[in-house]
Order: C-alpha cells, then structure tokens, then sequence
C-alpha cells in the first residue's frame, strides 16, 4: 500500500480526535465483526458532520493506519503491525473485505429515498443476485440479507445515493436511529429512512437537509429490512 504498519509510536502523530475515531473502530470490529458506518462513527465521537468524520478517516488513510473501499458504505480496514496480525491470527474475528470472500445476495427490486411511493412488491429472481464481501455481513446468517437499488436522494448525507444498491437483514422490527425499508400499509406506499419511535407516532426521517422527516402512525409502519451496507455506484 505504500504506507508504514501503524504502530503505538505513529499514533502519537494524530490528534486525540482521531485517535479516538480509531479506537472505536477498532473496538466496534472486534465486537460486531464489521466496521462501523460514518454516521455510527460521528456518534460515537460527538461530530455531527459526516464531512468532518470523512477528512479525519481520510487523514487516518494517509497515516497509514486504515484502508477505505470506495464501494461500499461500511469499507474500512484497519491496518495493522504484522507481528499483531500474526498473534491475532488464529482468534480475530475480524474478516478482511476481499474479492475471493464474496457470496451472493438475492436482488428484490428498489427502494425509494423519497417520498414514499406505491409499493409493488419485491420481486425474488433467482437469476438476479448482488455479488458481497462476507465482512460486511458480520454475524448476520447470509439467508436473512436481500439487496435493494435505491431511487433518490434523501439519504444523501447518510452516503446512500440514487442508484446505490443498500444490502439489508429480513427483520420486521427497528431500534431508533436505523436505517430500514418501510412499508405503510394503509397507503400501500414504501421507502428508505431512519427509524424513530416518538411514543404516538413514528418519524421517518431523511438524511437530506432540504426534506422534511415523515410522521406516521405506528399502527400504519411495517419494517421490511434493516441496512446493514451499501454498494456505491461508481
């Protein structure tokens, strides 16, 4: 790669903000078996813009202490000392995203990051499949995940844009704060959002400045899928 291994000495080179980025993801791999999302990151850290998360893993990028795929939303490495990679060898439960580690993923259709539209089903072509590196599934069994293509852009500034395709778990409930496929059964109509339950109503809410969130009741809310990644078209 053209970088040094990362090493305790190195990391006295970063500020204490990307130290701490660091060291949750590193923590959030070993726990989850996947790396965190930006907006997951951003949390944990107290940045609540995505583009001040994005220049300090970029900064971490160039230090040599992580690798990002362009590809896809959940694409950080960590980079580590060979002699620790050699020690953790046998135990790490971290998976390296890599093109002989794929599986595929059936492709039901689209989903929108918009308004909500009518929904017409999801379609299950056994012929058409989305190609997936096994890391970015973390412990989720391969048989629970699905692909969905989505259509607009309300979900920007959550790194998913129009023509992306989001890989999701088969779940038909949401803790507040993911993001899911929604239907609304009362209007027939779906979407992509992030998940609030607010006592009397849910809020569907955008990652998008320019949109307002959606308030629904909950009697009329049904979770399709939980995002666990997203494929990014190039």
């Amino acid at each position: 790669m053209g970088k040094s291994r990362s090493t305790k000495r190195q990391r006295s080179k970063l500020s204490e903000r990307q130290r701490k980025i660091l060291n949750f993801i590193e923590d959030f791999i070993n726990e989850n078996g996947y790396p965190p999302t930006i907006r997951e990151i951003g949390g944990a850290v107290s940045i609540g813009s995505t583009s001040v998360v994005n220049y300090n893993l970029n900064k971490l990028v160039r230090e040599g202490f992580l690798e990002r795929s362009q590809k896809v939303s959940r694409g950080l490495q960590i980079v580590r000392d060979e002699d620790e990679l050699r020690l953790q060898a046998s135990h790490s439960r971290i998976r390296a995203i890599s093109d002989t580690d794929i599986i595929q993923v059936p492709h039901l259709g689209q989903i929108v990051a918009s308004r909500p539209v009518e929904f017409f089903g999801m379609h299950n072509d056994e012929d058409s499949v989305v190609e997936v590196p096994v890391s970015l599934l973390g412990k989720v069994p391969p048989d629970q995940v699905y692909a969905l293509n989505v259509s607009g852009n309300s979900m920007i500034d959550a790194m998913v844009g129009d023509g992306d395709v989001v890989i999701l778990r088969k779940q038909q409930t949401a803790e507040n704060g993911d993001m899911v496929a929604i239907w609304l059964n009362d209007s027939n109509e779906t979407t992509l959002k992030y998940f609030y339950h607010e006592g009397s109503r849910v809020r569907l809410q955008p990652a998008n400045p320019e949109m307002d969130p959606i308030f629904v009741d909950p009697a009329h809310v049904e979770v399709q899928g939980r995002v666990l990644a997203v494929m990014r078209s190039l």
